[in-house]
């Protein structure tokens, strides 16, 4: 007898039809939830599109323009610390999972470390012919003759003073003349050297301007004068160094970053380095700015940063108790920096600076 199998048609079956289409739209549910919860890649979009722009706005810095108060060179003198705002975005971004911001920090690390990451490394080399070391002595600097024994005791061979006043410049005078048998004090700078000296005479850097510069007596320009230029006779033979103080520069609501007398002075500058027959040449002094600033191009395209070639670090000066910019600068042209460091506080709110260069 033949048995026919026939469909089940009952209650029964449609209800398992039934269950078996809830379970395929449960799944396409959970699909399209899952498709559409936002991933790794589209969290934080807000802190990848901040990583990508601190990037651009350290890799074109130089683009920044300074027609508003002088922005762009405002950047420069603090560029380094650009670099602080990447850990902070890396633990928003770990905070956030998010795989894009974490991504887009790349660009601001390799443009750091494009710029900076020299800096990082110990590049000095030990020995050097000559020892010359710089200080903004500070003229409120309630220790002079301290000053004076701590400068001497760093053994550099020739030492540039800036910031002299006439009550303090006897003292430096007196204190140094053991150690520093020969000095020439132009003005409110002084260099103080080891080795005999020639040739000396200020500089003109255009401390004032306008129609009535020209008209002032120059023993009145004279008592002001900040920038000299000196031959130094080595064992390898004649070294030109330059002594400078730039004007100050200022931060206010109005101008922004004031920097018209610094940036005077330092095209003066840059163009008196420029006319120098002597190819070996050193300049020691307090440019009030950071070479990275683009206001020094007249000077940098000549010169060659001690502590960028033979430093440990950034070498900031300024101010001596949490210093943050270097300021006060060793610069030279035809001689091989050795090693570059910052010397220990005195009574100024400046840090002295001191370089090793060879022949």
């Amino acid at each position: 007898m033949t048995q026919l199998d026939t469909a089940e048609t009952g209650p029964g079956s449609a209800g398992r039809r039934d269950a078996g289409a809830g379970t395929w739209r449960a799944r396409i549910r959970r699909a399209i939830r899952a498709a559409s919860r936002p991933g790794p890649w589209k969290h934080g979009r807000l802190l990848a599109a901040l990583a990508l722009l601190l990037g651009l706005f350290m890799l074109l810095h130089a683009k920044i323009p300074n027609r508003i108060g002088n922005l762009g060179s405002l950047v420069e003198t603090f560029l380094p610390w650009f670099g602080l705002f990447i850990p902070v975005l890396l633990i928003g971004a770990l905070w956030r999972r998010s795989a894009s911001a974490v991504a887009a920090l790349l660009l601001p690390v390799m443009v750091w470390l494009n710029l900076f990451g020299g800096l990082l490394g110990d590049k000095s080399h030990p020995g050097g012919d000559l020892t010359v070391a710089e200080h903004n002595v500070g003229a409120g600097n309630p220790d002079p003759a301290g000053t004076a024994r701590d400068l001497a005791a760093s053994g550099a061979d020739v030492l540039a003073l800036v910031e002299l006043t006439p009550q303090a410049t006897g003292t430096y005078e007196m204190e140094l003349a053991k150690a520093y048998p020969y000095h020439t004090v132009q003005g409110t700078v002084g260099l103080w050297s080891k080795l005999p000296l020639s040739d000396t005479q200020p500089v003109d850097i255009q401390m004032d301007a306008g129609p009535l510069a020209a008209s002032k007596p120059v023993d009145v320009k004279m008592a002001y004068n900040r920038a000299l230029r000196t031959t130094v006779a080595t064992d390898q033979g004649p070294l030109a160094v330059y002594v400078a103080h730039l004007g100050s520069v200022r931060v206010n609501p109005r101008a922004g970053f004031w920097t018209a007398h610094r940036d005077r002075n330092a095209q003066a500058l840059g163009r008196a380095i420029a006319a120098e027959q002597n190819e070996r040449v050193v300049l020691l002094g307090d440019l009030n700015g950071a070479m990275d600033d683009r206001a020094f191009a007249d000077i940098t395209s000549q010169l060659r940063s001690a502590q960028d070639t033979a430093g440990d670090g950034f070498g900031f000066s300024w101010p001596a108790k949490f210093p943050v910019v270097r300021i006060d600068q060793i610069l030279v042209r035809g001689v091989k920096p050795e090693s570059s460091w910052v010397l220990p506080a005195t009574g100024s709110d400046h840090l002295p600076v001191a370089a090793g260069i060879s022949w």
